[in-house]
C-alpha cells in the first residue's frame, strides 16, 4: 500500500515511520510512505500557504492551492482514497482500518493546520476522518494514528495473524486481563483459572472478563454488542461495524 501524506511538518514523522513494527513494514515494503510539503508548491516569494479567512474571524486558513497542486502531483493508483483528517469526519475506529487495509492500494492524507483549510479543498477528498471530537494543532498526530493502524493490518506486518482477531473491538467488545511471569508479583496473583490448563474454561472466563471489562469501561460499546447479538444472532458481526456519520462542525484541523 503506498501512503502519500500532505503536511506542512514533514519532519515529525521520521520517528514514528522507523520504529517498531511499524518501521519494519516499511523496510520490508509492506508500505510505502511518501511525504509531501504543500510548501514546496507555492509560487511567491514568501512561500505563503495560509491567508486570512473571508468574512472575517480568528486564526489563518490554509489555502487551496498549494493543496491541490501537491494532490494534483501524486501518481493516482486504481483503489485510491483521499483523505482530509479534520474533526468533521468519521471517528477512526477498527472496521475503518480494516476497510482501508482492505480495499485501497493508495491513501492520500491530507492534514490540515491553523484554523483549518479552505472548504474548496473537499473538492479533492473523498473522505473526512476524525482522530476523536477534539482539536489538535495539526493533522499529523491522527495522520500518524491512521498510518499505524492500517499498516498493522496489511499482510506480513504481524508475525502472528491471529493476535490482529483476539484484540479489543474486533468483536465488539474489549480484551480480557492478560497475564505474564511471575505468577505472583508483589502479592498480586495470577487467576488460577489461567494456570489450570482447562482451555474450555479459560476461554469462558475470558469472555466473561471481557463482557464485565466492557461493561465497567465502555457501556456504550456493550450496549451496541448487545443490540448486534439481539438482532442478529450468531450473524451478528455482519451488522453496523462503527458509527461512521459526521462528526460536528468544530474549528481547528483534524
Amino acid at each position: 500500500m503506498r501512503f502519500d501524506i500532505v503536511t506542512l511538518f514533514p519532519d515529525c514523522f521520521t520517528s514514528v515511520l522507523s520504529s517498531g513494527l511499524l518501521g519494519k513494514a516499511l523496510a520490508k515494503q509492506i508500505a510505502q510512505v511518501n511525504l509531501v510539503n504543500p510548501r514546496d508548491f507555492t509560487t511567491d516569494k514568501h512561500r505563503k500557504v495560509d491567508d486570512e479567512p473571508y468574512g472575517g474571524g480568528v486564526g489563518m486558513l490554509m489555502k487551496p492551492e498549494p493543496i491541490f497542486s501537491a494532490v494534483e502531483s501524486l501518481p493516482i493508483l486504481q483503489r485510491r482514497e483521499v483523505i482530509l483528517m479534520s474533526p468533521q469526519g468519521q471517528t477512526i475506529n477498527q472496521p475503518l482500518l480494516r476497510e482501508l487495509a482492505s480495499n485501497y492500494d493508495q491513501l492520500v492524507v491530507i492534514c490540515g493546520h491553523y484554523e483549518g483549510v479552505d472548504e474548496r479543498v473537499l473538492h479533492l477528498v473523498t473522505r473526512e476522518v476524525s482522530l476523536g471530537d477534539f482539536i489538535l494543532t495539526g493533522g499529523e498526530i491522527p495522520a500518524m494514528a491512521l498510518i499505524n493502524g492500517v499498516v498493522r493490518l496489511l499482510p506480513g506486518t504481524v508475525a502472528k495473524t491471529e493476535s490482529l482477531t483476539a484484540e479489543s473491538f474486533e468483536e465488539g467488545l474489549l480484551d480480557y486481563p492478560q497475564y505474564t511471569r511471575p505468577a505472583d508479583f508483589r502479592g498480586w496473583k495470577v487467576p488460577d483459572v489461567l494456570l489450570s490448563g482447562n482451555h474450555a474454561a479459560i476461554a469462558k472466563w475470558r469472555y466473561e472478563q471481557q463482557i464485565q471489562r466492557t461493561s465497567d469501561r465502555r457501556p456504550d460499546l456493550l450496549a451496541k454488542w448487545q443490540q448486534q447479538k439481539k438482532g442478529g444472532g450468531d450473524e451478528g458481526d455482519e451488522g453496523d461495524e462503527g458509527d461512521e456519520g459526521e462528526r460536528g462542525r468544530g474549528k481547528g484541523e483534524r
